[in-house]
């Protein structure tokens, strides 16, 4: 693989280069050269206006389907997606079937997603398939391969068991997830409690209901110690309880889905069933506080929180939708709307040292590992630009800025919108 780009702005605060407009030839997966007017001619030219580079993004929480829900989106397709998207590296969710408790689940994984310029880090269940109570063989998952320990969108009830799920991955420096979602006190709710949910009848999701699992969890956690990661924050008061808590030295990092700072819960005024999410879209004065956490670091990082689902899930009433929408593909626009390219890009490329992902700066001697794009233009979402095998997003409708062209990593080049 011999690459040559041409006249790429380098967005990369690690780099020498960074704010530089170069070229950058890549041989074999490695950057061999930065400069001005390079030439090789056994290269393959990359070249577009207004060209962007940045270290290639990272995603700490997407779904696909497979195994057991191919029908939403393969493993191998779903990559493709992440590559078109500019991720090339993705932490996959648990939420399949089976659900990878064993080796041999991390195995399959792996398998599934080698060849690919995207790099896929499977998460392995906290607790085994057959109870939410007795803990997976954590150790032998962190030997497979596994990059945390998660149940997903499956709040850890008994709080024994996050307890002593921190105590035993801590001797291995593994990170466990806890989802923070109080499901008695959310009590079948479908979107957010408040004056929208009250105007259209529908049964709201106190914020109260994740505030009040994560106060727990983070008390679990100052008496156990270890590492917790808390996914897709949707409340101000969970993100006053972060705060506290990171100023206090509490080992503990934490996402919010990009859905939650583009949308507020008037989202769901028409009854459309691609905001029904979980966590819930929720009112401005949380979208605000999350967005100022985000910039402040209080929230360590975004994700797409992408989530396929056939049709047929989300085509019924609200009541009986499924909850998730896909937002791979979305995630660079939104924040692009919301944030300037350089605050964008510091964003979308956090995440990995948390993860235990190595980051390659954009200089001569690292290894590839970039992720192509231009902050210019806009377009508008509709079904038939979806990449995605399911069509469940919420962005349909809505223009976005920029463009991503693909990622070079993993010694492979997928790179599109030629």
């Amino acid at each position: 693989m011999n690459i040559l780009l041409k006249a790429a702005k380098i967005l990369d605060a690690s780099s020498t280069h960074h704010n530089t407009q170069q070229d950058i030839y890549i041989q074999n997966g490695t950057i061999k050269a930065v400069g001005k007017n390079l030439s090789y001619p056994n290269a393959t030219e990359i070249s577009y206006d207004n060209l962007h580079v940045s270290q290639g993004w990272f995603d700490s929480s997407v779904s696909f389907g497979e195994p057991g829900f191919e029908e939403r989106e393969t493993i191998a397709n779903g990559l493709d997606v992440a590559a078109r998207s500019g991720f090339s590296h993705i932490a996959y969710n648990t939420n399949t079937q089976p659900k990878p408790d064993s080796r041999a689940d991390i195995a399959f994984l792996l398998e599934q997603a080698s060849g690919s310029s995207v790099k896929l880090y499977p998460k392995a269940c906290v607790t085994t398939s057959q109870t939410d109570e007795k803990l997976a063989p954590l150790r032998e998952l962190h030997a497979a391969g596994t990059v945390s320990f998660s149940n997903h969108k499956a709040p850890i009830k008994n709080a024994n068991t996050l307890k002593l799920a921190l105590q035993y991955a801590n001797d291995f420096d593994g990170i466990v997830e806890s989802f923070a979602y109080n499901n008695e006190m959310a009590n079948g709710g479908v979107m957010h409690e408040g004056a929208v949910s009250t105007a259209l009848g529908l049964k709201g999701i106190p914020s109260v209901a994740e505030s009040m699992q994560l106060q727990r969890d983070l008390d679990i956690l100052e008496y156990a110690n270890g590492k917790l990661h808390i996914p897709t924050l949707s409340t101000e008061a969970s993100v006053a309880l972060i705060k506290t808590a990171k100023k206090i030295k509490q080992d503990v990092s934490c996402s919010v889905a990009i859905h939650n700072l583009f949308f507020t819960d008037e989202a769901l005024q028409g009854f459309n069933a691609n905001a029904k999410l979980l966590p819930p879209l929720r009112k401005k004065s949380d979208q605000k506080a999350l967005k100022k956490a985000l910039l402040d670091g209080v929230i360590d990082m975004v994700t797409s929180d992408h989530q396929p689902l056939n049709s047929e899930l989300k085509t019924v009433e609200l009541d009986q939708a499924h909850f998730g929408s896909i937002g791979l593909e979305h995630s660079f626009g939104c924040l692009l709307s919301m944030f300037s390219i350089e605050q964008t890009i510091e964003i979308l490329t956090r995440g990995k040292n948390r993860f235990g992902i190595a980051e390659h700066t954009i200089e001569v001697g690292a290894t590839a590992d970039i992720t192509l794009f231009t902050p210019s233009g806009s377009f508008e979402i509709t079904k038939a630009s979806i990449s995605s095998g399911s069509k469940n997003s919420l962005f349909i409708g809505h223009a976005l800025p920029g463009k991503v062209y693909g990622v070079i990593a993993q010694g492979k080049s997928q790179v599109y919108n030629a």
